[in-house]
């Protein structure tokens, strides 16, 4: 049965018109002001760091590139058609549906109930929803559904009420009630936000995996988002999203994934009913020499991911499936400062996995995931060597540098962004400034967060944690991360400054006045 593919929320026809002019325009000031001898002998240190840096990580992001075409195009539609022929014959003994809303808004949480409720009974197995809630609104609303479809014969709905201390408690709540049905080898778990609404088919294209792969031990699906907010908002996410697919489909090449998203991703519920996997996702912490040891407070979908990986099981993305995410930005004035805020929850999530994950070796995942999770670490630095030599030269050595560097990046995320779209099926022209706001402005909160991921911050439910309750010994923390932090920035920067010539080291008759000045040593 084919299903069509749900819209995502764009821009208008308006603003890309007008930004197609502005990136017109900026093309005639760049071409016109760059400097006629670019080329020169002395341009030469500028173009080798650029150009070698440049050929490392776009070398890379063409090897995912390929990787998730091939997966789309030659890898998947075999999966797919084996995965078809098996689930048109059998289900699962149960499914067990881990829905978590807090504070969501009551026609938000209709429709995603809704559509949930739909997809169980089209998929006809046994179904047992826990609705982990925070309110008493949320039965009413759920209540509301099942009577709207005629409260089905195959659907059970179970409540929980949240304790407000976050995520990870409430779906280790759920998971002991799953683990107390007695889940078989064959029956599956969902775990969905409260906010995703599934798409017509989600639950027969995606759950159907599992029968025809004995070794598969989760999935996750692709992303659509339904956006409330300005245009490059909506853009924005969109983007992220293709980035997203381009990357998952490169990573299930190898039957590997890089995080078990929590917006929706399926498990085999005698996995997920594990205690050592319960206890992970309520109780996951990190031991670090400065920190000591702090809980996760978000990043569960990190903490599930993980505990496959350790153990070897399979993973996989399903990209002809779309759930779809009620998004909205904390302050929907403010772009940037909630973009920041998101990115920085996001890169906390990560950095705080990605070390134990690297620590496992190659051999559970694979070489090619181990060092993706590697190239993670190493491209919040990369990233920013950039943007530093250009700011470097321009100020010291020939101010028309810039125009040359603000061309290469409009070359190059235009190209990125052709390839996006080629995977994504669409365009926009606001991907452009984007990609490039995502990567140098990501790599900056990677390498802000690296030495300050002890803490954290939830901002739908109000929740900091991370740092002693003394404040004197949370200030001595934070001091030394700023610390670090320079330390580390700054031998970057020094390396640059000798290796674009900004800074030449002394010569010999250099040396010979320094030594007779006794400024150095004889």
């Amino acid at each position: 049965m084919a299903h069509s593919i749900p819209k995502p929320s764009v821009a208008s026809w308006a603003t890309e018109f007008t930004t197609l002019l502005l990136g017109l325009a900026l093309l005639v000031v760049l071409l016109a002001e760059l400097p006629k001898d670019i080329f020169s002998p002395n341009s030469q240190r500028f173009f080798f760091v650029i150009g070698i840096i440049g050929i490392w990580r776009y070398s890379w992001w063409f090897v995912q590139a390929l990787r998730s075409v091939w997966y789309n195009r030659r890898v998947f539609p075999q999966l797919r058609a084996e995965a078809d022929a098996v689930g048109a014959i059998e289900r699962p003994d149960a499914l067990y549906v881990l829905c978590t809303s807090y504070r969501i808004e009551p026609e938000i949480s209709f429709a995603v109930y809704d559509a949930l409720v739909r997809e169980a009974q089209d998929y006809g197995a046994p179904t047992t929803i826990f609705a982990a809630i925070s309110d008493r609104t949320d039965v009413d609303v759920i209540e509301h559904v099942l009577d709207h479809n005629g409260w089905p014969d195959n659907i059970e709905i179970r409540y929980m009420f949240q304790r407000g201390d976050g995520k990870r408690s409430a779906m280790a709540e759920v998971l002991r009630a799953v683990s107390r049905c007695m889940p078989t080898r064959n029956s599956l778990l969902v775990s969905m936000d409260g906010d995703i609404r599934l798409e017509p088919g989600t639950l027969e294209k995606s759950l159907s995996f599992f029968m025809s792969d004995s070794e598969l031990g989760a999935l996750t699906t692709n992303n659509n988002a339904i956006v409330t907010g300005d245009d490059a908002t909506k853009e924005w996410y969109d983007l992220r999203y293709a980035q997203r697919h381009l990357v998952m489909s490169s990573m299930s090449l190898s039957n590997r994934l890089l995080v078990l998203t929590g917006r929706y991703s399926a498990f085999r519920a005698d996995l997920a009913t594990t205690p050592s996997f319960i206890e992970l996702v309520e109780n996951d912490h990190v031991e670090h020499w400065r920190f000591g040891n702090f809980k996760f407070l978000s990043g569960d979908d990190k903490s599930t991911w993980y505990w496959l990986l350790q153990r070897g099981w399979r993973m996989r993305y399903i990209p002809d499936v779309y759930v779809s995410g009620f998004e909205e930005l904390p302050d929907r004035k403010r772009f940037f400062k909630s973009t920041i805020e998101l990115m920085r929850r996001w890169y906390g999530n990560m950095l705080r996995t990605s070390d134990r994950a690297i620590k496992l070796g190659p051999r559970p995942m694979g070489m090619f995931t181990w060092w993706s999770l590697v190239d993670q670490r190493l491209s919040m630095w990369t990233t920013l060597v950039g943007p530093t030599v250009a700011v470097l030269v321009t100020l010291f050595v020939r101010p028309s540098f810039i125009f040359a560097y603000l061309l290469w990046i409009l070359f190059t995320r235009s190209i990125a962004t052709l390839v996006l779209a080629w995977q994504r099926g669409r365009f926009s022209l606001l991907w452009i400034p984007l990609i490039y706001y995502n990567q140098v402005g990501g790599a900056l909160l990677k390498s802000y967060v690296s030495f300050r991921f002890n803490r954290q911050k939830w901002s739908r439910q109000g929740i900091s944690t991370g740092e002693p309750d003394d404040p004197q010994a949370a200030r001595r923390q934070r001091l030394m991360g700023h610390f670090i932090h320079g330390i580390y920035f700054s031998v970057m920067a020094f390396v640059l400054i000798i290796t674009t010539g900004v800074l030449l080291p002394p010569d010999v008759v250099s040396l010979t006045v320094l030594t007779d000045w006794g400024i150095l040593p004889h």
